[in-house]
């Protein structure tokens, strides 16, 4: 009982403020705080000098210009050094002639990592597991994610999250599966037979039935 005890992860909430965090970083000494404001995705990986966070962190780089244009920072994580990660940093300069201009914590005594749900057991004791973390401008966690080790995320997912979750935001609406900006949304069901009578009578939206209707933005 007591080792199953041990293994018990304690994972933030959606929706709720999203924990907060004071550590050091390849850009200084960053807070949540420092992102009010701004949308953020804190993504934690397991090592430096590993070939799969190695490509992580260069498709996040690419794709900055993009997070830049929605609002929203990147701040990478993982329970090496300070020293390690500036290393892995002019490492990747010279090998692939690409700049990191995203932050990385350091975070050697597992706080940040541990108040996120970023180490699991059953998958290293002493690493953060590929775990992604998006957090709105108001200091809300909006999303989580958890990868394997084995295996890379894809950067462009978080894009369209990004995008489909500020859309909702803005329009009061949702979206659909694999929904991309210029795709019809989804209209929030009526809130009683009679709304529902009038909205399927309207024509103003595309109603498949009273609880599924869309439109275009």
């Amino acid at each position: 009982m007591e080792n199953q005890e041990s293994q018990i992860i304690s994972l933030p909430r959606l929706n709720e403020a999203a924990p907060a965090f004071d550590a050091v970083t390849t850009h200084g000494r960053k807070t949540l705080e420092d992102y009010k404001g701004k949308w953020l995705i804190l993504f934690s990986h397991p090592a430096d000098f590993t070939p799969v966070c190695t490509t992580e962190f260069m498709a996040f780089q690419e794709r900055k210009p993009q997070f830049d244009a929605l609002n929203c920072e990147l701040l990478g994580l993982s329970i090496d050094s300070h020293h390690s990660h500036i290393a892995w940093e002019l490492n990747i300069k010279q090998n692939w002639g690409m700049e990191i201009e995203f932050p990385i914590i350091a975070d050697l005594d597992m706080k940040v990592a541990t108040d996120y749900g970023m180490v699991h057991p059953g998958a290293a004791d002493t690493s953060a597991v590929r775990a992604t973390f998006i957090i709105d401008d108001k200091g809300v966690l909006r999303a989580m994610m958890y990868y394997p080790m084995s295996n890379g995320r894809s950067m462009d997912e978080f894009v369209r999250l990004v995008k489909a979750m500020q859309t909702s935001d803005e329009h009061k609406v949702a979206t659909p599966a694999a929904w991309q900006p210029g795709d019809k949304v989804i209209v929030p069901p009526a809130a009683t037979a009679e709304e529902a009578k009038a909205r399927m009578a309207s024509g103003e939206y595309d109603c498949v039935d009273f609880y599924f209707c869309t439109k275009t933005l």
